[in-house]
């Protein structure tokens, strides 16, 4: 038989030291497998099934790997979905508010059925109201708004304008004197810097109205698909609850939307006697575009707590500008009027229509500015009255239970 060579003897106990440069096990120890094939071998599981050894036990959940690696994922699918939110925070805005809108619209829609309007008849009778309101307030604000800033620019430029006023003024004469105010008033008018500035603030203002505009027809047709469709879409999300609970999540449901309904039918008339209590005012005064700055009160005051307060400020403002008097006692009626609505209107009317403690609503306005601006304010009242109802209906009952 032909001597084995070292190559051969290689080839067949694996890589590593040769076998004469091993060191041979002591007596009694278990041979390592890094040297030893048939060792190898046997503590691998070798057989026909597996040639290369049995597969050892995977990594179970709670080894720090898996747990690092599903808690990364989790971690980062939570960061995905918050930039997500982030990027479509002004899109789920609108659906929102038109979501809302549809919800408290959906009260009229439910009185003409009952009159026995078709729900699609009835649907378009109140989108129509709806879209009408928006389109008379802007036939309403807009011509003397334009009226206003003509009669004012004019004003700055003409010879008995507002700076020759100011120039005959003894104690601004004196302290055009001293710094020539004036002059630098005149100059800054007539520089080109200012026409630029102009422009370009003509553009700014231009890109926020047909945001605006858009934003106002995306609400409007969302308006119109959620409330012709709010029974399917109510349906499907009541089915969404256990059947053995579907009954109650259905009546908790219809209760909520009712209570919305109802906040915003009463905030609605509360605007309308607002208005109207305003124009009828400022008619008797004398104070001009009365129409107009009586829906810009029942608009602002639509918004919680300090909507009333900018509406009358307003008014107040251009009360001023027709006289001095006529500013004093516009300042005193909404000053007297406000009161009237905060203690004698609005409790009567909030009360019956969504069941929440003041300090509820006044803590809920708070935060839902804070989180959201003025839609946040106006959603927020609803949302409280929503949780309140859930608390008294759910996890009270279950409290006294335990």
């Amino acid at each position: 038989m032909p001597a084995e060579s070292p190559t051969d003897r290689e080839q067949r106990q694996g890589p590593g030291l040769l076998a004469e440069d091993r060191a041979a096990p002591a007596e009694g120890e278990t041979p390592d497998p890094v040297t030893d094939i048939e060792t190898r071998e046997r503590e691998a599981g070798v057989d026909d099934l597996y040639p290369f050894g049995r597969p050892g036990r995977p990594l179970t959940r709670g080894h720090p790997f898996v747990f690092g690696f599903y808690g990364a994922l989790g971690v980062l699918a939570a960061y995905t979905l918050v930039q997500a939110f982030t990027d479509a925070r002004e899109v789920i805005i609108l659906i929102v508010v038109a979501l809302f809108l549809a919800v408290g619209l959906n009260p009229a829609v439910e009185a003409l059925e009952r009159v026995g309007v078709s729900r699609r008849w009835s649907v378009l009778l109140v989108f129509l109201g709806l879209v009408g309101f928006f389109v008379g307030f802007g036939f309403a604000i807009v011509p003397p708004l334009s009226e206003q800033i003509t009669a004012f620019i004019h004003n700055m430029s003409s010879g008995n304008g507002y700076l020759q006023q100011l120039q005959n003024n003894p104690r601004l004469q004196n302290w055009d004197h001293r710094y020539h105010l004036l002059e630098k008033a005149r100059t800054a008018l007539q520089s080109k810097d200012l026409g630029r500035q102009a422009a370009d603030g003509i553009v700014g203002v231009g890109q926020v109205v047909i945001s605006g505009v858009f934003s106002t027809l995306t609400v409007l047709i969302l308006t119109l698909y959620f409330l012709s469709s709010l029974p399917n879409i109510t349906g499907f999300m009541y089915r969404l609850a256990p059947r053995s609970r579907r009954a109650r999540v259905a009546l908790l449901g219809d209760e909520i939307l009712t209570r919305i309904g109802g906040y915003v039918a009463g905030n609605l008339v509360i605007s309308i006697i607002a208005g109207v209590t305003s124009y009828i005012f400022l008619l008797i005064v004398g104070v001009p575009y009365a129409l107009a700055l009586a829906l810009l009160v029942a608009i602002t005051d639509l918004i919680p707590l300090i909507g009333a307060t900018i509406g009358a400020v307003l008014v107040i403002a251009v009360g001023l500008f027709s006289g001095l008097w006529t500013g004093i006692a516009t300042a005193i009626f909404f000053v007297i009027y406000q009161q009237v609505e905060n203690y004698v209107v609005q409790p009567r009317v909030m009360k019956r229509s969504v069941d929440v403690q003041p300090a509820v609503t006044i803590i809920a306005a708070l935060l839902g500015g804070a989180l959201l601006g003025v839609i946040g304010a106006l959603l927020a009242i609803p949302a409280a009255a929503a949780v309140a109802l859930i608390l008294r209906e759910v996890v009270m009952p279950r409290q006294e239970e335990l």
